[in-house]
């Protein structure tokens, strides 16, 4: 299962990266005003807004600035309109590319996610064009050298809460769990008090793609920078094996 862990890894080091320039607490807050929108402000009955709030904590965005984000949600419905979408894609050699946004203007990123795209010599698909390559999960990241439990009763406390899968790597622990049980995991944890480096539902490539030619890596990485600098950008998701 190294290449889960692998995949987690580098993107738990890219949102570190995020959160240093501030870009990922603008994210969090937009998918925390979505998803009060959509099922009201109490994560015990809003699922999907409990599992923002999962992502925002593992984030270390402090619990005042979830609690106002939800509480301004709540107050200003109507002012709340971006929609999500979803693109999807094929980079250079056939790596498949997921972009998820929040937009409040379908045609500007429509043109800003197909631009990237062309830039980078890959072009857009239709919807499930390679969403069909990846599993979505809920996925946690630990850092060993911030975990004080032994692994064996990680791996049960979160097995006994409903995860589905426990990964050692060299510097982390990595747990998988089904998009439903992911709430209730992350809790568990928490109550361990256990420090999560990231947690959040996310899409797994079941199969990786290598590139050796610089060219088509170049090329791969400037959609990937393209796509990332952009504000109505949430997430993307890719199966190229860095």
């Amino acid at each position: 299962m190294s290449g889960h862990s692998k995949f987690a890894n580098i993107k738990h080091k890219k949102e570190k990266n995020d959160a240093a320039k501030g870009k990922i607490f603008t994210i969090i807050g937009r998918e925390i005003a979505v998803a009060v929108k959509e099922g009201g402000p109490d994560p015990a009955n809003n699922y999907k807004l409990a599992t923002v709030i999962a992502k925002a904590k593992a984030n270390n965005m402090p619990n005042d600035t979830i609690d106002r984000g939800i509480k301004k949600a709540a107050g200003d419905l109507g002012a709340v309109n971006y929609e999500s979408i979803t693109y999807e894609g094929y980079g250079p050699n056939g790596v498949a590319i997921i972009v998820d946004t929040l937009t409040d203007n379908k045609n500007r990123t429509a043109s800003n996610v197909r631009n990237a795209f062309t830039k980078g010599n890959g072009n857009m698909g239709t919807t499930g064009c390679v969403s069909f390559m990846f599993d979505q999960k809920g996925q946690i990241i630990i850092d060993k050298e911030e975990c004080e439990m032994e692994a064996d009763d990680l791996m049960m406390t979160a097995l006994d809460a409903g995860a589905e899968d426990f990964n050692e790597e060299e510097d982390s622990f990595e747990i998988l769990t089904a998009p439903d049980d992911f709430p209730e995991v992350v809790k568990a944890l928490e109550a361990e008090n256990i420090p999560m480096a990231s947690a959040e539902i996310t899409m797994i490539p079941q199969t990786y793609v290598e590139l050796t030619d610089e060219n088509d890596i170049k090329y791969l990485q400037r959609t990937l920078d393209l796509l990332e600098d952009d504000d109505d950008v949430q997430q993307v998701y890719h199966n190229w094996n860095e």
